[in-house]
């Protein structure tokens, strides 16, 4: 008893901020024991005052840095002047916004959202309109095609599609409509489509699952699949969009053009959740007043941000960055020679980088990161994802392998 007396009054102000979080925040997620109260580029600090490297990015939301400076500086004076009004009006910042969304995709039309799910969710409906408008499926019978091991966001119409069994427990019935297929298979592909297939949506490269990069090609069978089948391609960029693998989205790495294309995250600079479906006409123009909507969506605010964030990509040199410094990245870690690792997978500053599960979970491996002042994430227990600022030098990069090898060695020794 008076153990737990002593230990009551001895816990770090972590602990007992940790403590008091979990009193009042539902448990839908498992973080690492770290309380941040500030970001500035790169690096993030916790509440005592120790200094880390961010390399998740917030699954690519900060993308361009915390705290960006044009980005806040542009915020600020928005928020002064116009934060706030529904799209019952026009704004003169979402023309702008939406046609720079357009230039730099090669698209046509957007339509603005909030976070990544809703403008999924978004395209779904788009898909659908699409097949009972143009293609004439019958009412009720549109099909959309989905890969194994997708990660699309968590409301109910998407984890219906998804494949994974924690995302979907105790959460059914599901939205019908959906054929999950194999990732980087585009035989399966062929024969699920039917002639009730109005579109695929597939992630160019999955990131949840593990950062999966499929085979070279890829994209471009799938374009020339969707086309020749009159079947909507239809890309969720959420997390690989905007300059995350060394490209401004991943499908121009094939020199393909989707016929919509789903973004978020990035897109609100890192400040505010800003999304968006750009797509062509013939699918964008099909939406009518009323048939889709969102109270914050395209708001002031937003779009003065999201058009900031994108001129900085641009301006700032940020693709080029995470195109050149992705690829020093991802050599350096195949050069690691570690029983512990099982393989690297990546492309940009976008890498994944396998456990053997035998010998280490993820979850260990990032704990120990963190203690040497590295910030990351594991996904499905073998995996530790590696996704920094795309402002990030070459020195911060060697600084962050040098504390990764530590980490190998110090778990290898405990072996």
């Amino acid at each position: 008893m008076l153990n737990k007396i002593i230990q009551k009054f001895t816990k770090t102000p972590t602990e007992k901020a940790i403590e008091h979080e979990g009193r009042f925040v539902a448990r839908n997620y498992h973080p690492l024991p770290v309380i941040l109260n500030r970001g500035e580029g790169v690096y993030l600090w916790d509440q005592e005052g120790k200094k880390y490297l961010d390399m998740m990015s917030a699954y690519s939301a900060v993308s361009l840095g915390h705290s960006h400076p044009r980005i806040v500086k542009r915020l600020t004076e928005q928020a002064g002047r116009l934060a706030m009004c529904s799209r019952a009006y026009h704004t003169d910042t979402l023309g702008p916004f939406m046609e720079k969304l357009v230039e730099v995709t090669g698209l046509d039309m957007a339509l603005p959202m909030n976070t990544g799910a809703e403008a999924v969710e978004t395209a779904v409906k788009a898909a659908r309109l699409w097949g009972y408008e143009v293609k004439k499926i019958p009412e009720n019978q549109a099909e959309i095609i989905v890969a194994e091991g997708n990660f699309h966001g968590r409301t109910t119409t998407i984890i219906s599609f998804s494949t994974e069994a924690d995302y979907r427990k105790n959460f059914g019935p599901f939205t019908p409509g959906f054929k999950a297929v194999p990732f980087d298979d585009i035989e399966a592909v062929k024969k699920a489509i039917t002639p009730n297939t109005a579109a695929i949506i597939f992630e160019p490269i999955q990131g949840e699952a593990g950062i999966k990069v499929p085979h070279e090609g890829y994209l471009q069978e799938l374009r020339a699949l969707c086309t020749a089948n009159n079947v909507l391609f239809i890309l969720d960029e959420v997390q690989s969009g905007l300059g995350r693998t060394g490209k401004m989205f991943a499908y121009q790495h094939e020199n393909v053009l989707p016929d919509a294309v789903i973004l978020g995250k990035a897109l609100g600079g890192g400040l505010l959740p800003v999304s968006a479906l750009v797509g062509k006409k013939e699918v964008m123009g099909l939406f009518k007043p009323g048939s889709h909507g969102s109270t914050f969506g395209g708001n002031p605010l937003a779009a003065a941000v999201g058009l900031e964030a994108l001129k900085v990509l641009e301006e700032e040199g940020m693709v080029q960055n995470s195109a050149t410094l992705g690829k020093y990245f991802i050599e350096q870690m195949r050069g690691i020679n570690s029983p512990l690792i099982t393989g690297v997978r990546g492309r940009g500053l976008w890498i994944g980088l396998d456990f053997d599960p035998a010998r280490v979970s993820a979850r260990t491996v990032c704990e120990k990161l963190m203690e040497r002042g590295i910030l990351s994430k594991d996904t499905h227990h073998t995996v530790v994802r590696f996704a920094p600022p795309l402002t990030i030098t070459r020195e911060e990069i060697d600084w962050a392998l040098e504390q990764l090898k530590a980490v190998l060695r110090d778990l290898e020794g405990q072996k």
